[in-house]
Order: structure tokens, then sequence, then C-alpha cells
């Protein structure tokens, strides 16, 4: 098959959109299908290389955080121009917005399209939008119209296809996304981290309050070694990225001495670090190659996840790779990545965080990792792109 990938939030400091385009494209590549990937740029550009395909890029208007969107006409006339020339069999969009018309105009020619939904609407523009304004009924109606433009609508999560399920989409998938093994993998980040003794075992579900709090600090406690925590996403409203700087503060606050490394970048940076102000946290900003992020989760004690709308959970799952588990909020996606002793879902409050960060810390080290890596190793990203395959060969 050839395949068109179209990708519209696609940039230099794209997190889990860009990693599962990639991903995606060089696994199609792999098994011998033809991949063209299209994306927003400075100026027009081309670009082949034998493990990811032919690379394409058309100018886009820049719309801040370093993305790009393509909005003009005439560069859309053209793009309809360049598919028609492709002759793909398959286009794959990886945007809800400016790309969608593109993806129409092939499905006129016959071609058979496929949308990969990386974010949940009504949940991404809840934070940005008044709260009398209704958002639902809006989202479901784009929602509905997109499902009526594509061929097949892909998700990757059973929080991601609800807002696809609530409005009917006959054609609707669930295909988790994968994770590089060799990358993220424990060794990652040598022998760092030590247990914090003391606290509950968490619950068979995966989901623990945490211990009882008796006088402003954990019930159980011990040691003096220091508690690595890390936390990986954009810098934005949505992910509720101050959580993890007050979880923190809790712990140390009960005496655990903890210190945080926070992987990424966003609007939200400057108030994060006058917030962080006295606390013991490392803003390494947005850090592009893969194998330091590894490296830095590996190190670390326990990865913290609060983002309540998370669509899939991409860096939770890094995190299980690196052999780290994992507290995410228990609303959103991220909790079905869990298993039994790789991490818990709690509220996204530092409370409820800091005590699950003890009761996980509970358990004996290579216990938690060896769960952690475990879960992981049910998500490699070949059966994603087997998965892919499967739906872009029925839609042909």
């Amino acid at each position: 098959m050839r395949i068109v990938q179209l990708a519209g939030f696609y940039g230099p400091a794209s997190g889990g959109l860009r990693t599962t385009v990639d991903a995606l494209g060089r696994g199609y590549v792999a098994a011998g299908h033809e991949r063209v990937l299209v994306v927003p740029g400075r100026r027009y550009g081309r670009q082949r290389t034998a493990a990811d395909g032919l690379r394409l890029t058309v100018p886009g208007v820049p719309v801040g955080g370093g993305y790009r969107l393509v909005l003009a006409p005439p560069v859309l006339r053209g793009l309809r121009a360049v598919l028609g020339r492709l002759g793909p069999d398959v286009v794959e969009v990886s945007d809800k917005l400016t790309f969608v018309h593109a993806a129409r105009r092939a499905r006129a020619w016959g071609v058979r399209t496929v949308l990969l939904s990386h974010e949940r609407l009504d949940a991404i523009l809840a934070p940005r939008v008044p709260a009398v304004l209704p958002l639902g009924r809006a989202a479901d109606a784009w929602n509905r119209r997109l499902a009526g433009a594509f061929d097949a609508v892909v998700a990757a999560s059973a929080f991601s296809c609800a807002e696809f399920a609530r409005v009917g989409a006959p054609a609707l998938h669930r295909v988790a996304l994968g994770v590089d093994l060799e990358v993220f993998h424990p060794s990652a980040g040598g022998a760092a981290g030590t247990a914090v003794q003391g606290g509950r075992r968490p619950a068979a579900a995966g989901r623990n309050p945490g211990p009882a709090v008796d006088g402003g600090r954990p019930a159980t406690s011990g040691g003096d070694a220091e508690v690595r925590l890390v936390y990986a996403g954009r810098l934005s409203a949505e992910k509720c990225p101050q959580v993890p700087l007050e979880t923190l503060r809790v712990l140390r606050r009960w005496g655990v001495p903890a210190r945080l490394d926070v992987l990424g970048d966003g609007p939200e940076r400057s108030r994060l670090r006058q917030r962080a102000a006295g606390l013991p946290v490392r803003f390494h900003g947005h850090v592009a190659d893969r194998r330091a992020v590894a490296a830095v989760t590996a190190a670390a004690d326990v990865a913290l996840a609060p983002c309540p709308v998370e669509a899939f959970g991409l860096s939770v799952l890094e995190a299980l790779a690196c052999g780290t588990p994992v507290v995410t909020a228990d609303r959103g996606a991220a909790p079905e990545l869990l298993a039994p002793g790789a991490g818990l879902a709690v509220p996204a409050s530092a409370e409820a965080m800091a005590a699950a960060v003890v009761s996980l810390l509970a358990q004996p080290r290579g216990r938690r990792r060896a769960a952690a890596r475990a879960r992981a190793e049910e998500f490699p990203w070949a059966r994603t792109v087997e998965g892919l395959l499967a739906v872009h060969a029925a839609t042909v």
C-alpha cells in the first residue's frame, strides 16, 4: 500500500503525536509499504530516507508553541494537487482541523481515509473555554462530522473512543499505541533510587489512596535516602503540571527527602518556575533526545502523571518501560495502562498523589520495577503497526 500521513500539529517540540506518527511510519516502511509524510513547515521541502520513506513539507502559519498550521487557501489547493499526483491507497490523518478538507477531497477520488484521534476534543478544550458554553454539544457536532468524513476512526484507548462512540461513529477502531522497548529500558538510568520503607500495599486493582496521614506526615515512613520523582509532559493547563510540584511540597512536609525532574516545555513554564521556588526541582525544558528522556525517567523512583484528560498516556507507558512505576490521575486514559504493582490511580490532588508515592515506594524496589516493565512489554510498536495496517487494509 502507499500510505500518505497528514500530520498538522507536528513540530520540533511535539510530544506524543510526533512520536506516534514517526513510529507508525517506520513500521509501515519496515512492513514493505510505501510511506509519505506531509507536515507543515516554513517552506516547501522534500526528504527521503530508507527507514522513514518520503517526507514532504508544505508552508504553514506559525501559531505559537513551535507549531505551524496549513491555513492558506493556495497551500491547501496545492496539497490537494500533491495528493492527486501521489495516488495513495490510504490517507491517514492525524489532525482534526486543518487537513480534514484534503482528506475529504481524497475520499471523493475514491481514496480510503482514516482519522487517528490523538486527543479527546471535549476534554482538551474544557480548560480553554467558559464553562457556560455548550462544549459537549459542540464537540459532538464536530465529531459527528468527522466520523462521516472518514472511512474509519482510530483511537488509542477506551477513554478516547468514548467521544466517537457517543455520536455513533460507524467505523470506530481501538488500537493501543506502543513504546520503544529498547530505548525505554530499566538499564537506561543505572541503579538510582531507593525505596521508602513502610506504608500499605496497593490493592490488586491498581488503585489505592495511599497511607493514612497523621499530623501532616505519612503514617509510616523511614530511611533518609533521596527519592527521585519525574514528570514528563507539556507544561500547559490541561496537563495539570502544577500538581507534581505540590506533590513534592507535601512529601517534603511529611519528611520524605524527595526531588523532582520536569521534562517538557509550554506556556505554564514561567508560572511553574515561580511556584517551585525553594523546592528541589530541575526544569529540563523540551528534551528532543529520546535516550536522554529515558535516562532521567529510568533513574526515577516514581513518575507522576496528573493529567485527567490523557487520550492514551504515552509518557506513562515510557515510564513503565523504564521500570518506573507511575502515579496517575484516576480519570482519563492513563489508568488503563496500569497493572497491579506497576502504579496507582488516584484523584489528581497533591495529597492523594503524595500518599500514593509513599505507598508505591513501600514495595520492594525490584518487584515494582519488574511489574512496571512487564506491563510495558505488552505494548510494542509492532503490535500498533499491525493494528493500523489491518484497519487500512480493511478500508482499502
